[in-house]
């Protein structure tokens, strides 16, 4: 067994166990709703900043018979051509330790690679860890790093993905950084339409995860499915000043109305 340790327990959320199960309880306990869906985009940043928002998503999911909960987000320290599955066999939070799964279907396809280096410092990936622990204790965990990729093979690993009942998708990503409140506001509202209108594919300018949702967008036009936004916000809504914002959204894939 080979165990990834936390790398940003005490910056993005706590390093004590006791204050990190009290917040994301607290996050849960006031995020609206009860889901049925199967897949969502949630945001990763600092919990002060985008747990309310992330916490939609979360009750956005169908949590019954759910056995598996895939996770993929951008690299943000270290690059890699495709998808990047880790070599660890446990991750590690505060919490206590998880299990990863990587699917064979997933692990022969083409564009995934093994590749630990780019999963250590990430933290698009392990800030939603700590949730799926609260709400799924026993299930186990499949992080995948996208890198340099196209929307198709993004697609395809979720079709490979959301074929199995049990397993449940989170596409962790932010939008727009650094703009002054109402720039970004326009801005993100922008991207959602287009997000939500399957409309081509969005930049990273417009979001840091770009790859997997555009992943996730052609994954939805493949198979007749609808993107909705649930949650949107800033950290100028939250725990920032206005000035220089990041964004955040919760969106759920659903049947089309």
């Amino acid at each position: 067994m080979t165990v990834r340790p936390p790398a940003v327990a005490g910056s993005f959320y706590p390093a004590d166990p006791d204050q990190l199960r009290a917040q994301v309880d607290d996050l849960l306990d006031h995020a609206p709703g009860a889901g049925s869906h199967r897949a969502v985009v949630a945001p990763h940043a600092g919990y002060v900043y985008s747990g309310s928002t992330a916490a939609v998503a979360y009750h956005a999911l169908r949590w019954d018979d759910v056995a598996q909960v895939a996770i993929l987000g951008p690299t943000h320290r270290v690059p890699v051509r495709g998808i990047a599955a880790p070599q660890s066999t446990t991750w590690r939070t505060p919490l206590g330790d998880v299990a990863v799964t990587i699917p064979d279907a997933v692990a022969a396809l083409p564009h995934v690679v093994r590749d630990e280096r780019v999963h250590a410092p990430e933290h698009s990936l392990e800030v939603h860890v700590p949730f799926v622990q609260r709400l799924r204790p026993h299930a186990t965990v499949t992080p995948l790093a996208v890198g340099r990729a196209d929307e198709h093979e993004v697609a395809g690993v979720l079709d490979v993905l959301l074929a199995d009942p049990a397993t449940a998708v989170i596409i962790s990503s932010d939008l727009s950084h650094y703009l002054p409140y109402a720039d970004a506001r326009r801005l993100d509202d922008q991207t959602l339409a287009q997000v939500t209108g399957l409309d081509g594919t969005i930049t990273h300018e417009q979001a840091c995860g770009a790859t997997p949702v555009n992943g996730l967008m052609e994954h939805a036009r493949r198979h007749g499915l609808a993107l909705r936004t649930l949650a949107s916000c800033s950290s100028g809504d939250t725990a920032g000043d206005r000035s220089r914002v990041v964004g955040y959204a919760t969106l759920v894939l659903e049947d089309r109305p």
